[in-house]
């Protein structure tokens, strides 16, 4: 009888054990059974392109900063850090290439999905401007823990106007977004810069925004007034697939984001 409750109780124990970490068995096992490319990466060319046996590899599923951007530099060390003189594992999703020829992977090291933990330092925004995979949900998590720790590209601005201004609309079909001043002053919203997951980017002029008024943001062509800009060069901004708005202040620092 002493056995047999034994017996239960490992049971019981080992499917409370899977139940707590079935995300990571999920994974592990996941990677386990895929028949992965292997290479060895001899270069790193920022944070989200390396060159691995030779050609050059662009992360899936992140964006990090551009050269002369706020954490390029941190971004490019950080995964100099992760996979440089190091073999890996290459994982294609449904696009082998880009627009430039680049491989488009994830890049595996044991169980890690390396893009995935530069997101979760703060280092890369997800970006899946092909549409959302199956890493979508995972790389958004590494986001929303990065926002917690609230460090790099996550770090809260500090600006008393932070706390003021918030996303009243983002549509994708009207391409625009209504940002809105709750507070009881104005706000001088000069250098903040609106931004989507990808290369896109707004940078506010001389603008500020009177207390509890609404403040339009247009892609196309049109005439600015006091409460409407456009955001003239684009066609489009926000894609159909999904994307997200990333409002930042004069420092670069977050302000607000807002996915779909």
């Amino acid at each position: 009888m002493k056995k047999r409750n034994e017996k239960i109780l490992l049971l019981f124990l080992i499917f409370l054990l899977i139940a707590i970490n079935y995300p990571f068995l999920d994974n592990a096992l996941e990677i386990f059974l895929t028949n992965y490319e292997t290479g060895i990466v001899e270069r790193v060319i920022d944070g989200d392109t390396a060159i691995i046996n030779n050609e050059s590899v662009r992360l899936l599923g992140i964006n990090s900063p551009e050269k002369g951007e706020l954490y390029y530099n941190e971004a490019k060390e950080y995964l100099e850090i992760l996979i440089l003189n190091t073999t890996v594992k290459l994982k294609k999703e449904k696009q082998d290439t880009d627009l430039y020829q680049r491989k488009l992977r994830y890049i595996i090291i044991g169980f890690t999905n390396i893009n995935r933990e530069i997101v979760k330092e703060g280092l890369a925004n997800y970006y899946f401007p092909s549409g959302k995979d199956q890493y979508y949900n995972e790389f958004k998590q590494a986001w929303e823990e990065c926002i917690e720790s609230n460090k790099n590209l996550c770090e809260k601005s500090q600006d008393v106007c932070s706390n003021c201004i918030e996303l009243k609309k983002l549509d994708y079909k009207d391409q625009e977004a209504i940002l809105y001043n709750r507070c009881g002053f104005e706000c001088n919203l000069k250098d903040w810069s609106i931004k989507d997951e990808g290369r896109k980017k707004f940078i506010f002029s001389k603008i500020n925004l009177e207390p509890k008024t609404e403040l339009l943001i247009k892609v196309g062509e049109g005439t600015n007034t006091k409460n409407v800009l456009f955001w003239r060069g684009e066609d489009y901004v926000w894609t159909e697939t999904g994307d997200s708005l990333f409002l930042r202040d004069e420092e670069g620092k977050l302000v607000l984001w807002k996915s779909y």
